[in-house]
């Protein structure tokens, strides 16, 4: 406890990163300890957005709770594998009045994210609820945190490339994933990829070009995304890129309804 005051900036009482680095990438096959919800009705919204959310104590006295529950507002975007928290910062004051997580498997760095949403609250007053973060592997555990077609964006930012062929099986984008993604998404919901591996990039698209759940958001619709500009702006790995004038492969893609087979025939898609 003591050394708190020494892990944060003294002019902007932020969390300084030094004290909070970590591998790079970790391997999200391996068993790991930490709490996951049973399903998503078991997630504790009031911990990570008490502004949105009533305490325990309101929960047992308020007698409209159960219909009140049902308006309050639940997760609509994720970055998965969120880093430092960077997107999700800059995406808070974007959207103010949705709730975002960030799901983060290295423990320091969900920590260091924790801390300096906390932070940013208690520097700027009524700023900053709609955000959170989880330590937890997205890989196993998504269908955990999100009902079906619950979300409106996904993240997925910069991944592990996991450049040996035996490892592209612990990559975050592949077809068997993309089938919870759509689970999650909802219809018309997008999923923002973005690396500067060539080589991961071209994986991505393909996976989701080859998804019949998922359709390429038209060029045009791009560029009056205000999201696509966070994507290479907003995270430190992004900066970093940037600073070093490389190059980034983007795959932008929209879920799209099911279309419903009958008799071998192809009907009007369905959600």
């Amino acid at each position: 406890m003591d050394n708190k005051p020494d892990r944060q900036s003294k002019t902007t009482r932020l969390p300084r990163k030094r004290f909070y680095r970590a591998r790079a990438h970790s391997n999200p096959l391996s068993d790991s300890h930490f709490p996951v919800p049973v399903s998503p009705s078991q997630f504790e919204y009031s911990l990570h957005y008490p502004h949105f959310y009533p305490s325990e104590e309101t929960n047992e006295t308020d007698v409209g709770i159960s219909s009140a529950a049902k308006t309050q507002p639940k997760i609509q975007f994720a970055d998965v594998g969120c880093g430092f928290g960077g997107l999700l910062v800059s995406l808070s004051t974007l959207f103010p009045d949705t709730l975002m997580i960030g799901m983060e498997i290295r423990d320091k760095v969900s920590e260091y994210v924790k801390e300096r949403i906390l932070a940013l609250r208690v520097a700027n007053p009524g700023q900053y609820q709609n955000i959170s973060v989880v330590r937890t592997n997205s890989m196993k555990y998504i269908p955990n945190y999100f009902e079906k077609a619950q979300l409106l964006k996904m993240f997925f930012l910069f991944p592990d490339p996991h450049f040996k062929e035996k490892n592209h099986r612990r990559r975050v984008i592949s077809m068997h994933l993309l089938d919870e993604y759509a689970y999650t998404l909802q219809v018309g919901g997008t999923i923002y990829t973005i690396t500067d591996v060539e080589e991961l990039g071209i994986w991505m698209k393909s996976c989701l070009e080859e998804h019949p759940l998922f359709e390429a958001v038209p060029r045009e619709e791009l560029e009056v995304d205000p999201v696509v500009k966070l994507l290479t702006s907003a995270t430190e790995e992004g900066q970093k890129v940037a600073r070093n004038g490389g190059q980034t492969y983007q795959a932008v893609y929209r879920r799209i309804a099911a279309p419903l087979v009958e008799n071998g025939r192809v009907s009007p898609p369905v959600n």
